[in-house]
């Protein structure tokens, strides 16, 4: 019998042959394959981009800062037009090229994605998910403004009731509400009522406690939804390593569990209608009744395909109260149509800008062939940019770049950029400069957030920020306050995962407008 630490002489040498020999032709394969690379670059006539390597092994150095960077810096940091980040022995180019957006998805960023977003509208490569839904958002569906009322109605009634009270408001989570009450009754059918349930308090209120209470399914849901996106933010930051971490484990699993719970139910009711109208002979055709559920599970009784992930609606609604608070502005008095929201191109202009400056912050794209990115200097080769190669690219430092069409994407806060000449002279020709769409829901989305901001003007004279009931963990650096531009003016901490967030909410206290008699 061998003793359990002692092995034969040849089998000494056989396991200290392999243990030396596999991580020596994993280095000889990492280095033909950058040789390889570097080869076909030269035969495209481009150049391959600047490393950024850090100092420890693995450049683990860079990553730890990354994240660093991701929990608590401000969304930015200015990498160049092309860099290669190299991690772990990996690359993933870094860009602000708006070309980018042109590549697909790939299936490194599917897998990243499936366990949130399976394969939805956000993570399918190609067509599918926008062809089967683009002729439900037609003009007759997205201009049933009577949902928007009733919603709106009630989240202002909540405002009211709140500022009468002479306490602040959490405005980022009432409007979330709004927006999930009216979504979930467009898409599904059925509301879930989220603006009935008690709004928080903020931190310093003396009576917080008074009516601190147990979260509710809605909550639960919305909390459990944020922590699956911060998941998968932070998979897309660290890599294929993330893989390694979750060995185990899936750290989306128990958020998705909330969210199934929740979500799922809406999606049965919808799929065993459409069986049981198909088991009845009944003909499959839209009608005005119809649902997007009801819509898509013609295509499809797949759940997975059913769940687009969230728009950014509340986010922008959030930042663009935040932008008014900063920069006050004005607004008449009956209910908004379709046609007035169309002919209110200052109102548009707020939101493009506040798109622009506070926009779903990162993305991925993976190159389906060999191909090269513009070199912004003209006299240099272009950028190689190798089959496979990830790369991610900051909407966020795109739109904000001053290197590419100056005046269009400045650190300042002007929607007037989307009125004058600017707007022809840098978006029209540059049109991936700005990439202010969501995925199937856009013109839901703006039809939204300009009913809401109109109605929001015409129920209050003024809006200010209640700084006091930020809570402290969620106030900016005072290292700010000397930089430039709008980081400069910032009174809150702007986060990410798939979408921004306003860390610790958007606590407001608005003036309600006196009505003419």
């Amino acid at each position: 019998m061998l003793h359990p630490l002692k092995l034969p002489p040849g089998l000494q040498l056989y396991t200290a042959l392999a243990a030396v020999s596999i991580p020596v032709a994993y280095a000889l394969g990492i280095k033909y394959s950058q040789w390889r690379v570097r080869r076909r670059a030269r035969r495209a006539g481009a150049i391959i981009p600047r490393r950024w390597e850090g100092k420890r092994i693995g450049s683990l150095d860079l990553l730890q800062y990354g994240m660093e960077r991701f929990q608590n810096g401000y969304i930015e940091r200015e990498f160049g037009h092309v860099q290669e980040l190299y991690i772990m022995w990996d690359s993933i180019y870094l860009t602000t090229d708006p070309g980018i957006t042109k590549y697909s998805a790939g299936p490194e960023f599917r897998d990243t994605m499936h366990s949130v977003l399976g394969t939805g509208v956000f993570n399918a490569d190609g067509m599918f998910h926008r062809t089967m839904t683009r002729p439900y958002f037609s003009r007759d569906r997205i201009s049933h403004f009577e949902l928007f009322n009733r919603h709106g109605d009630l989240a202002i009634k909540k405002m009211k009731d709140r500022f009468a009270a002479g306490r602040a408001l959490d405005f980022q989570d009432l409007v979330a509400r709004f927006t999930l009450d009216s979504a979930t009754e467009f898409l599904f059918g059925s509301c879930v009522n989220s603006l009935h349930a008690d709004l928080p308090y903020p931190y310093n209120d003396p009576d917080a406690k008074l009516y601190a209470r147990e979260a509710s399914n809605v909550e639960a849901f919305a909390t459990a939804f944020l922590g699956a996106q911060n998941v998968i933010s932070i998979r897309m930051r660290v890599g294929w390593m993330w893989r390694f971490k979750e060995l185990f484990y899936d750290a989306g699993a128990e958020h998705m569990r909330v969210v199934d719970a929740f979500i799922q139910p809406i999606l049965e009711a919808a799929i065993k209608k459409n069986k049981e109208a198909g088991n009845a002979g009944e003909e499959s055709k839209d009608n005005d009744n119809e649902t997007l559920l009801d819509h898509l599970v013609k295509f499809t009784d797949d759940s997975q395909h059913l769940i687009a992930g969230r728009d950014t609606t509340a986010t922008t609604l959030s930042f663009a109260v935040y932008l008014l608070c900063l920069y006050p502005a004005i607004g008449p008095t009956a209910m908004p149509t379709f046609d007035d929201i169309r002919g209110m191109k200052y109102l548009r202009a707020v939101i493009n800008e506040t798109l622009r400056l506070y926009p779903a912050p990162f993305n991925v794209r993976v190159a389906n062939r060999d191909t090269t990115v513009p070199n912004p200097d003209p006299t240099q080769p272009p950028f190689f940019v190798s089959k496979g190669t990830s790369l991610a690219y900051s909407v966020f430092l795109m739109h904000r770049r001053r290197t590419y069409g100056a005046p269009m994407v400045s650190l300042e806060f002007d929607p007037d950029r989307f009125l004058d000449e600017r707007v022809n002279k840098h978006f029209t020709n540059n049109p991936f400069i700005f990439c202010r769409s969501t995925p199937g829901l856009g013109s839901f989305a703006y039809n939204e957030m300009s009913f809401f901001l109109i109605r929001l003007l015409q129920n209050f004279s003024h809006m200010e920020m209640d700084l006091a009931a930020q809570p402290p963990e969620a106030r900016p650096s005072p290292e700010w306050a000397s930089a430039e531009g709008q980081k400069g003016r910032e009174k809150v901490v702007a986060k990410s995962h798939l979408t921004m967030y306003i860390h610790g909410g958007l606590w407001v206290r608005m003036t309600e407008a006196e009505r003419e008699t």
